[in-house]
């Protein structure tokens, strides 16, 4: 028997963020079963994938602690980032 994967309600405020010439996809995202915390992960284009553990209350939230990250630590923070890196 196959466990079915759980359905992901994606925000609409995913997408890809351009500064200095490098591209970043914004992914925001939650659990479509009725849980309301929102997490956040930002991926590069090497696929490198910066996830943080805290969830938000909000897409909003999420949204506005990666422009936070991106304006105090620049687009680059988020280069070849390992898929274990993890922002608080």
């Amino acid at each position: 028997m196959i466990d079915e994967l759980p359905e992901i309600e994606r925000s609409p405020l995913c997408g890809k963020v351009t500064r200095d010439g490098e591209t970043v996809d914004v992914q925001i995202y939650r659990l479509a079963d009725g849980d309301e915390s929102w997490s956040l992960e930002v991926v590069d284009t090497d696929g490198g994938s910066t996830v943080w553990n805290d969830l938000f209350e909000t897409d909003q939230a999420a949204y506005d602690e990666f422009l936070t990250t991106l304006e105090r630590e620049g687009i680059g923070c988020f280069r070849q980032a390992p898929s274990d890196t993890h922002l608080n």
